[in-house]
C-alpha cells in the first residue's frame, strides 16, 4: 500500500470511531508509531481537524464530514456473503435492520458492480444445517445496551417451566451454538445472568439508566468459566 492510499485509508478510519488509538492505526497498516504519527500530521496540515488525547489516540473534530466514500470491488463482493451469514443468524429484528442497510450500500454502488453482487450473491450458499432458532429482540436489546437503560422481559424458563417477570440490565451479547444469548446484570437474582433471546416472550424497554456495565469486562466474563 502506498502512503497516499495509506493517508486515505487512515482518514475513513478516523471517522469509524470517537477515539482512534494511533496503536490500532499502526496495527492495522503494518506500520510503526512514527509513521502513523508522520501521516496524521500530513493530514492536519491539510486541514482536516484531527484532535488528539493524551493516552487515547486520534479523533476528527465533531461536525465535520468528508464526502461520501466508494466502494471497492472487493468490499461489494462481501455483502454477498455477509447477506447469506445474516440469514441465518435467526433474529429477525437484525434481518430487518440489515436489509434496510444493504439496500443503502447497494444504492451507491456503480451499475457494474451492482451486477456482480448480484451474480455472487446466486452464486453463495451456507450449507450449514443447524436449525434456525428465531427470535426478535436483538435490536432493541443492542439499543439498551449502548444506551445504558434497564429492559423488562417476560422469560421463559425451560428447566423451570415458567414465566418469569424480570428487570435485566444488558451488557453485551453473544452468538453462541446459532442461539442469540444477552448477558445480562438481573435485578431479581442480583447477579449477572444469560438470557437466550428465543425465549423472551415479551420486552420492554424503560428510561431508568444503570451503571452495572461500568465494572463489567467482557473478556474476563468468559475468562471466568475457564478457570
Amino acid at each position: 500500500m502506498n502512503r497516499l492510499t495509506r493517508i486515505t485509508a487512515i482518514l475513513i478510519q478516523l471517522q469509524s470511531k470517537r477515539i482512534v488509538p494511533a496503536k490500532e492505526i499502526a496495527e492495522r497498516f503494518e506500520v510503526s508509531l512514527r509513521t502513523i504519527y508522520r501521516d496524521i500530521k500530513t493530514l492536519q496540515d491539510a486541514g482536516i481537524p484531527i484532535g488528539s488525547e493524551i493516552g487515547g489516540g486520534y479523533f476528527i473534530v465533531d461536525g465535520y464530514r468528508l464526502p461520501p466514500i466508494s466502494i471497492t470491488e472487493e468490499e461489494a463482493n462481501t455483502l454477498a456473503v455477509l447477506e447469506k451469514l445474516i440469514e441465518k443468524q435467526g433474529d429477525k429484528s437484525l434481518l430487518k435492520n440489515f436489509n434496510s442497510f444493504l439496500i443503502k450500500i447497494k444504492a451507491t454502488l456503480k451499475n457494474f458492480q451492482k451486477d456482480k453482487v448480484e451474480l455472487l450473491s446466486s452464486r453463495t450458499f451456507s450449507l450449514d444445517t443447524n436449525e434456525i432458532v428465531e427470535s426478535n429482540w436483538l435490536s432493541e436489546i443492542q439499543k439498551s445496551i449502548s444506551n445504558k437503560v434497564t429492559i423488562k422481559i417476560t422469560y421463559n424458563s425451560i428447566y423451570k417451566q415458567e414465566l418469569t417477570n424480570r428487570n435485566i440490565e444488558p451488557l453485551a451479547i453473544c452468538f453462541v451454538n446459532n442461539v442469540w444469548i444477552v448477558i445480562a446484570h438481573c435485578q431479581l437474582r442480583e447477579d449477572v445472568r444469560e438470557f437466550r433471546l428465543d425465549r423472551i416472550n415479551k420486552l420492554t424497554t424503560t428510561s431508568k439508566c444503570f451503571e452495572t456495565e461500568n465494572n463489567f469486562e467482557l473478556q474476563e466474563y468468559f475468562k471466568s468459566f475457564q478457570t
